[in-house]
């Protein structure tokens, strides 16, 4: 097989594995101030999906233009659900916030099931059978506007956390529950704007994803799953992990499909998991508990 071909996957899974790191960074974000793991973060990306694909079947408004507007949708969800359901039980045993969310999940992928039927939905885009060409190198174009897009939504959440005054909060929330009461934050709202930006980045990542992959309802607990092998293996918390092990994952992804089956991707996704846990078991980019 020719070299070419093996380096044209690879870029286009480095570009899939972006958005990727784009949704387990909501995923990273939520759970490295909240404490809570989100087991609904891949139904929630589903919704934003399928108001892409509702968007550009009756306005003809591409993804990527509706991706702020979607990311606004799933801020709010997300703000909501903190604010009304998840806040009450910030202080209770992890079991009964995994069973909350857990039945929030279910919840979502039902109304989805009853809205939208079990078929298969896509949204195809005039530059969807474009590429460019680079030298030897070919890439699908839709990948490479979801990843630049990707790339963007990150930066602007990392300038986000690392410059403003609302940013840094939620940050000294995260470093010192404690502490940030004592100074007079408001902890609890916080809390629920934290959330609904974890919801704004899976939101964001949705309206991208929909222009690669067919949705369906049952789509949601496959994609909280990877949202857990990659913020595992990147280092849960770690918001440059998430990122990094989405890059990792969507590479690997993609040359198990070429070299094996697709069906073998996530048998090595698991495996690169395994991996890192053994030898890094605080994630690559994971700081280690002492």
């Amino acid at each position: 097989m020719p070299a070419e071909i093996y380096l044209n996957v690879a870029v286009g899974g480095i570009l899939t594995g972006l958005v990727y790191g784009l949704m387990a960074l909501g995923l990273s974000v939520i759970f490295g101030v909240v404490r809570v793991v989100n087991f609904a973060h891949g139904e929630m990306m589903t919704i934003a999906m399928y108001l892409a694909i509702l968007a550009f079947s009756a306005l003809k408004l591409d993804p990527l233009v509706m991706m702020v507007p979607i990311a606004a949708v799933l801020f709010a969800l997300g703000y909501a659900m903190q604010a009304a359901l998840i806040n009450p039980f910030i202080n209770r045993p992890e079991h009964s916030q995994f069973i909350l969310l857990v039945a929030v999940a279910i919840i979502m992928v039902n109304v989805l099931l009853i809205i939208f039927g079990p078929d298969a939905r896509n949204v195809m885009t005039s530059y969807s059978f474009d590429s460019f060409q680079v030298g030897p190198l070919i890439v699908d174009a839709t990948k490479v506007y979801a990843g630049a897009a990707a790339i963007a939504v990150a930066a602007v959440l990392f300038a986000f956390f690392r410059f403003t005054y609302v940013g840094q909060a939620i940050r000294a929330c995260a470093d010192n529950y404690t502490g940030a009461l004592v100074v007079g934050l408001n902890v609890k709202q916080l809390y629920a704007l934290t959330f609904g930006i974890g919801a704004a980045c899976v939101g964001a990542a949705g309206a991208m994803i929909v222009l690669i992959v067919d949705v369906t309802p049952a789509l949601g607990p496959a994609y909280t799953l990877l949202a857990f092998i990659i913020v595992i293996t990147g280092g849960l918390g770690s918001m440059p992990g998430a990122l990094l092990g989405g890059i990792l994952i969507g590479l690997t992804e993609a040359m198990a499909g070429l070299l094996f089956s697709p069906s073998a991707k996530s048998m090595f996704a698991f495996g690169l998991l395994v991996i890192v846990l053994l030898f890094r078991p605080q994630g690559i980019m994971g700081k280690r508990v002492a």
